[in-house]
């Protein structure tokens, strides 16, 4: 069986040749996807597993049903399925709670391999006491808090209270716009966690700077979405084409690489 490292290259000789001229990390790269088509690419592409959410102009929500099983049904890799009911804010309702508890258990039942989730209470904090609920309903598979967490006032307060929530991972920015302005603030984060829990470095990771980020962060997770877009158009008879975005097999692999190399 071939390894994580082979996958991403078209054979075996060339993963040798690879190997020779440099030493590879070992790394987990997600590819975070809201298509199905993008969920094939990533196993096509040799990631590691698949963030499945919906409307990803919002950040990310919880994906449908329909979307899920199909997921599940023609992914090579292990999905891991967001449980966010809304856009907007972390800060969840009695109510709303409940549709992500309702979301786990149904994730549970169609076959998920991992949750990716987050709560803060109104001042900003992780509500530590809500997400232990949910992790614990989601035991034994892996729980990853989001990037609710960049959206609190303290970072390194915020890793350790998401560490007692019992989350293995978490998915963040630095507490900035993209992971380039949080760089410095990401390598803070991997050193405090003292491999207690793995930071995903996420938010504008791209191709083009993520050899970078992978040498200033000392991060081994990354996770990103690498869309394409192809911009609408008026076609002839008037009608618009809207946008349209699209996941390459080939950018998974180049994104690997690079990662693998750094």
């Amino acid at each position: 069986m071939q390894n994580k490292g082979m996958r991403a290259y078209a054979d075996a000789e060339q993963y040798i040749d690879a190997k020779r001229n440099f030493p590879m990390r070992d790394v987990v790269f997600e590819l975070c996807a809201e298509s199905i088509d993008a969920c094939v690419a990533a196993g096509n592409g040799g990631a590691d597993r698949v963030e499945l959410c919906s409307a990803l102009s919002e950040g990310g929500l919880t994906p449908s049903h329909g979307l899920l099983q199909e997921a599940l049904r023609l992914s090579k890799v292990p999905v891991h399925t967001m449980v966010r009911p809304r856009g907007g804010n972390f800060v969840y309702s009695e109510a709303e709670f409940s549709v992500m508890r309702e979301d786990i258990v149904h994730g549970l039942k169609l076959g998920v391999h991992g949750f990716v989730l987050g709560i803060l209470r109104g001042d900003g904090t992780v509500d530590i006491e809500r997400t232990q609920q949910l992790v614990a309903l989601a035991a034994p598979y892996e729980a990853t808090f989001h990037r609710a967490l960049d959206d609190t006032p303290d970072l390194s307060q915020a890793l350790e209270d998401v560490i007692a929530s019992g989350c293995r991972r978490v998915l963040t920015s630095g507490g900035k716009a993209d992971v380039v302005a949080g760089a410095d603030a990401l390598a803070a984060l991997v050193k405090q966690t003292a491999g207690r829990i793995q930071i995903a470095v996420g938010g504008g990771l791209r191709l083009e700077n993520a050899a970078q980020l992978a040498r200033v962060t000392g991060a081994t997770h990354f996770h990103g979405s690498l869309r394409r877009l192809v911009p609408g158009s008026v076609q002839s008879d008037g009608r618009s084409k809207p946008d349209e975005y699209f996941v390459e097999t080939e950018d998974i692999r180049t994104m690997l690489r690079t990662l693998r190399s750094a």
